[in-house]
């Protein structure tokens, strides 16, 4: 049996979008793990034992390695979906209060609707737009406080961030996968080039922390084989059988999972508009997975279309 089966099985649309939405929903764990288990002080370290050994691990269970064009393509979304957005990520979360960040980093399905425009060839879905900004404002209303501060690098951080991996998801749609190889290879491959990009970084600037207690091990071994392996396989996978823009939709999830664990673990508390910016932030992710029925060119892409040959619709 094919090592990456349990990850691909359903077949239909609401099944396939019902499990990539677990990879966004697991990473929003790693808010509450990072804070309550893992040493302060090195995120960087942090975010190269996510990748590193889970990309190693990938690779040794699949027994597959890039091939061609590959060893260059898996370095370049290795680093735009790993290397470099985790540590941006984290540059945004000590700069800026984390509602800020939050915040930020849900702009990018409005980046990826953009992206696609240029990258894939695709037409603007107005659809898909509109519910990405009714997202960030429901983001907002759950995570930004009246003492929310702005910090320039911060704020940079957080905007490049999701641009990188914008990048990297609206590529990863491009490129697809090499026949006969399944997600967790291409997890695999990308989890060790972003591991690879940080190890550097992360032994010049930080180092391995001191101490590393039970708590911290079990943090890591979260961030690698659930946030990491598991997470990753789950999530290319949904990007190579799902509208990109509809997937990008789906990372919502990942500041609205953060802010339930921090009520039910860290004892923080949900104000009514807290709890309307919910409803509204999974209203725009259920209606950001729904195609408009075309009324008219608007909604259509003749793609590839040459006088005299029929038109290929491709509904968005």
């Amino acid at each position: 049996m094919n090592i990456t089966s349990a990850f691909v099985a359903p077949t239909s649309r609401v099944g396939i979008t019902l499990l990539t939405a677990l990879a966004p929903a697991v990473w929003g764990t790693s808010y509450v793990v990072t804070t309550e288990l893992l040493p302060p002080g090195h995120p960087f370290f942090a975010a190269l034992m996510r990748a590193l050994p889970a990309g190693m691990l990938a690779i040794l269970l699949t027994r597959s390695l890039p091939r061609g064009s590959w060893w260059w393509k898996s370095a370049v979304l290795g680093t735009l979906n790993i290397g470099a957005f985790f540590p941006l990520l984290f540059i945004s979360a000590e700069r800026l209060p984390g509602g800020v960040a939050a915040t930020l980093g849900a702009l990018q399905p409005i980046i990826v609707t953009f992206l696609v425009i240029v990258v894939l060839g695709e037409r603007l879905s107005r659809w898909r737009l509109a519910w990405g900004l009714v997202g960030v404002a429901g983001i907002a209303m759950v995570v930004l406080g009246p003492g929310a501060g702005l910090d320039a690098v911060g704020i940079i951080a957080g905007l490049a961030g999701a641009v990188s991996m914008g990048f990297g998801v609206v590529l990863t749609k491009r490129w697809g996968r090499p026949e006969g190889v399944g997600a967790m290879s291409l997890a695999g491959w990308q989890l060790a080039a972003g591991g690879m990009v940080l190890l550097v970084p992360t032994l010049a600037f930080e180092g391995v922390p001191t101490a590393i207690d039970g708590l911290a091990i079990a943090g890591y071994l979260w961030l690698a084989l659930v946030g990491g392996l598991l997470s990753y396989t789950i999530w290319f996978s949904g990007i190579g059988r799902l509208p990109v823009t509809a997937t990008a939709l789906l990372g919502l999830l990942s500041p609205l999972v953060a802010a339930v664990l921090g009520a039910l673990i860290v004892g923080e508390t949900l104000a009514p508009i807290q709890l309307a910016g919910f409803g509204l932030a999974l209203a725009a992710m259920v209606a950001g997975q729904l195609s408009p029925r075309p009324r008219d060119n608007r909604w259509v892409s003749f793609r590839g279309f040459v006088p005299g040959k029929p038109r290929k619709l491709t509904h968005r």
